[in-house]
């Protein structure tokens, strides 16, 4: 388990945790958040849990009162978020639930029943399952809709990008980021900044001694992965916040990097892994097919039969496919080039239609098999493997674009939202800085 799952496992046990409110009598509110609130037992659940998976992975974590005020605070930005999530009316259905449990339950290679006496051997409950996974889905919607709208990515950023691709070769190279941010107040005296320079030069100085990164972070930094242990994952150059991007020449495994002063404080970063990435090459085929649409007129059974009359003329000769795919083909943009279906990525397919080229080697023809589409019989006629590098850079370009300021425009959000709320912590001890 990665430490970044802690908080999600914390975030589980609090649902649990909140059917049993009335019988916990010493109980009392910790945070007001708005017109809601966060109760002392959230915050204490939330750190026991964060501690027990700590031990249960050998992490080792700050002391009980700098974990809290990361419970506390990422506490806040959750409750905001969902309080948000009830203005924009917005919710994850039973139905919209199920069909992703299912999902997920696929991806594991297990059923449902499966996947849920699993949950419930590892001491969770089900139920509380499903609504911690719901409040994940429902965040994850209402920071789409909120941080998408901000942001706009220009052709020549696009081409901008392209162009160092190409002449960096960055897109070979990926890196495991770990991050501290030092914060300063806003508006800062020069006493209050020299302040913060001196606790990352602290900070940097520990590090170097040899303190662990990730302790360290939970204890003392004010970034948005700071209860993850400043652990950013592996990025791309291109998927980085552009503080990290101008940071990556040159580095190797276990370079620490900063304090970088910007607007929000001191950043402390350090490369956990460097590794690379593989060539892009895409796998293309060349099909045809003939599709038979089942309707009042046609039924299932008539239809499957059909092709396999279509495929035994073919076989024995009588007919040529392209002629049969012209006559009877359901599929008119294939069907006026004899069912050919040009070079593709498989990929675009429906699965039944994808499943079935795989199958099949260059030259031979598929049986009958239904699809959402309805009846088919394919031919595969050729495969190739291109170099896809040039085809897909403008996309993936775009789309490190958007990554990047999709990162850098959430962080700016939560910090807008958190800065409009009305937030009063009652416990004095609770209070960040």
């Amino acid at each position: 388990m990665k430490l970044r799952q802690l908080l999600t496992c914390a975030l589980v046990a609090l649902a649990s945790f909140s059917s049993h409110l009335v019988a916990a009598p010493l109980d009392r509110v910790a945070v007001q958040v708005n017109d809601g609130i966060i109760l002392q037992s959230e915050i204490d659940s939330m750190v026991n849990t964060v501690k027990q998976n700590a031990k249960a992975q050998g992490q080792s974590l700050p002391s009980d009162s700098a974990l809290k005020t990361q419970v506390t605070e990422r506490l806040i930005i959750t409750t905001l978020q969902m309080q948000m999530a009830d203005r924009m009316g917005l919710q994850i259905g039973d139905l919209q639930l199920d069909q992703m449990i299912g999902n997920i339950a696929q991806e594991q290679k297990m059923t449902v029943s499966e996947m849920r006496k699993a949950i419930e051997q590892d001491g969770t409950s089900f139920a509380t399952y499903r609504e911690q996974l719901r409040q994940e889905v429902t965040l994850g919607e209402v920071q789409r809709i909120q941080v998408r709208r901000r942001i706009q990515v220009s052709p020549q950023e696009v081409s901008s990008l392209v162009e160092m691709i190409e002449q960096q070769g960055m897109q070979n190279s990926e890196f495991h980021i770990g991050h501290i941010l030092i914060e300063v107040p806003s508006n800062p005296s020069s006493a209050q900044m020299e302040a913060s320079k001196e606790r990352a030069d602290k900070t940097l100085e520990l590090l170097n001694d040899g303190a662990d990164f990730k302790r360290t972070a939970i204890a003392a930094s004010g970034g948005p992965k700071a209860l993850e242990g400043g652990d950013w994952g592996y990025m791309n150059v291109n998927e980085m916040p552009t503080l990290f991007a101008e940071l990556m020449t040159g580095v190797k495994k276990g370079d620490i990097l900063g304090p970088i002063k910007t607007g929000a404080g001191f950043h402390i970063v350090k490369i956990f892994d460097v590794r690379g990435r593989e060539t892009q090459e895409l796998t293309e085929v060349h099909t045809r097919h003939i599709l038979l649409k089942p309707s009042p007129i046609l039924s299932e059974e008539r239809a499957k039969e059909m092709l396999e009359s279509f495929m035994k003329q073919v076989n024995d000769g009588s007919a040529d496919f392209a002629d049969l795919a012209k006559q009877y083909s359901e599929d008119p943009g294939s069907a006026i080039k004899g069912g050919d279906l040009g070079w593709a990525d498989p990929t675009i397919y429906v699965p039944a239609f994808k499943d079935n080229i795989e199958l099949l080697q260059p030259g031979q023809y598929s049986k009958p098999f239904r699809s959402s589409h309805g009846w088919h019989v394919l031919q595969l006629i050729e495969r190739r493997t291109t170099d896809a590098t040039d085809q897909m850079n403008n996309d993936r370009a775009y789309q490190l674009i958007f990554r990047r300021k999709y990162n850098e425009e959430l962080n700016a959000w939560l910090n807008e939202i958190r800065g409009e709320a009305y937030i009063e912590v009652i416990d004095p001890m609770q209070r960040r800085g």
